[in-house]
Parts: structure tokens; sequence; C-alpha cells
């Protein structure tokens, strides 16, 4: 597998009959970092942070989320209610026998690890937030902003049954791949890396559990009820991002008591694969234990 992570190890971690597989590397008495992946991506989608990050000395922890590529695929869509993905979160922290711990999520990620911080506050050192906007202020743009609406079209698709498995799934997962493709600058993902995708795609259950979370989310409205969140938290935002509009950035960084909101003007939704080098330094520096929050 061609990743920069370097020599990476496998972990389990359980949260009642869900098993969650992750990659590790780093030292193993550093300061944890936990990085959580979005839809449709799985641990790998984090390959150009592992390395950098556990060089830093972090002992860097990237789960599967549950639903995605080797971890557990519960059936029913209420299992994957944003709860249920933060208690995994709870799990993993709680395992690793630490205390606290620094926390970063893109997409789907970003919107588990807003929760955690605001719900679990307690587990969470900093908090770092990468293109998704907190789900309170999702919410209300998704009522108010007829643009927001538009861009957001695949949501609603994704409620209905059995469709949005059957294209995404077609022609070895086309769909799939020309979303990625088509949303992102060209050469981000090479064709070795849409290889991996659709490998963890193919697991049986996978592409029904990874449309579940959208399922879920408008099918409990308690997802979106995150409160503020009090933690440290820096928002990297790519200004280019096709699934979301740049106003979400500035209203969820209100939605902080300590933040900062730091823009990339050239990067799209996948800033942490297209400015790896600029990602990677902006998190080393905030999860230092000697930085300023």
């Amino acid at each position: 597998m061609s990743t920069d992570a370097g020599n990476l190890e496998h972990l389990t971690f359980e949260n009642g009959d869900v098993r969650l597989h992750a990659v590790a590397a780093g030292p193993t008495d550093g300061p944890v970092v936990i990085l959580l992946h979005g839809f449709p991506e799985f641990w790998y989608g984090w390959r150009k942070q592992i390395g950098p990050l556990a060089g830093a000395g972090f002992r860097v922890v990237v789960p599967d989320q549950r639903g995605y590529n080797t971890s557990s695929k519960p059936k029913g869509i209420a299992r994957y209610r944003v709860r249920e993905l933060v208690s995994d979160v709870v799990a993993m922290i709680e395992q690793s026998g630490r205390p606290q711990v620094y926390l970063a999520g893109h997409d789907w990620g970003a919107i588990v690890a807003w929760a955690v911080a605001a719900w679990h506050g307690e587990y969470v050192a900093r908090l770092a937030i990468l293109n998704v906007p907190h789900p309170g202020v999702m919410f209300r743009f998704l009522l108010t902003h007829p643009g927001q609406l538009r861009r957001s079209w695949y949501m609603f698709f994704f409620q209905m049954p059995r469709v949005p498995e059957l294209l995404f799934s077609a022609w070895n997962f086309r769909a799939g791949v020309q979303s990625l493709m088509r949303t992102s600058r060209p050469g981000t993902f090479a064709p070795e890396d849409l290889a991996q995708y659709r490998a963890a795609w193919a697991k049986p259950g996978a592409v029904t559990a990874m449309i579940n979370w959208y399922r879920a989310l408008f099918r409990y409205p308690g997802n979106f009820r995150v409160g503020r969140v009090e933690v440290p938290t820096r928002i990297l935002w790519g200004r280019r991002d096709a699934f979301l509009h740049s106003s979400l950035a500035t209203v969820s960084d209100r939605q902080c008591t300590r933040s900062e909101l730091i823009w990339f003007d050239q990067a799209t939704h996948w800033l942490h694969l297209e400015e790896p080098e600029a990602v990677n330094s902006a998190l080393i520096r905030f999860f230092s234990p000697d930085s300023k929050a």
C-alpha cells in the first residue's frame, strides 16, 4: 500500500458489540492524536498526516469509523446516530489510557469531533476541524440558505432506500470515484489511492452502512443539537469546497469559546490531501503542549 504513514500498527477498540479497527503510529508514550475520517473515506484518508504527526512525537490513532472498511457494520439506521458515533470515540479515548486526547476530524469525522468536544469536552485537550461546520450551524443553513440546500442535494438523495447503494456501487464504484475526482484538485487522488477506496467500499455491507450515516442524520433531530464548544478549537477550511459554503466556517467559529479560523484559499473540501504540508504544520503547532490555545 502506498502511503506516507510509514510503519503502521493495527489496533482494535471495542464499544459494546462494535469492533473498531484502527491504525496507529508514533511513540506509545506520546500525546495521543485521534484523526476521524469522513465520507466516503476510511483511515487511509489521513495517509498524509499520520507520518508527520508521528514524527513530531505524537501517538497517532486513526480508526475506520463504524460502518467503514474493516470495522463493524451494525444493522439498522439507528445504529448510526451521532450519539452512537460519539460513543465509539469516547470508548477509544477511554481504552487509550489517556485522560485527554487531541482530536481532529474531516467531513463526517468533523461532525463527530464537534459533538465529542461539545458533549464530552473533558476528554478533549484541543479540537481541530477540517471543512465541516458545527452541526447546529449546518441545520440552520439547510433551512434558510437555498444555495447550501442545492449543494447538499445528495444528502436528501441518500434518504431513499436501496437506490443510492445501487448507484454508488455500479460500474466498479464509478459514482464514488467521480465524486472524489470532480470535487478535488487534479492529481489529488492517484489511481493507487482509488484502488484502496474501491477495496474498502467493496467490503460486505460497507456501502449501506456508509450511507446510513446520512439516513440517520435527518431521522433523528438530536443529531443537530450540539452545543457550544468550550475546548480550544482550530477550524481549517478550503475556500473552494464544492459541498459547503465558506460562510459556514465563519458562523461555526462563533460557536466556540476559544477558536481560530484558518483559510486555505486554493484548497477544496479535500484540503488535508491537497495542502498536506500546511495542514500538518497547523496541526502540529496547535497540538504541541507548549503552544498557546
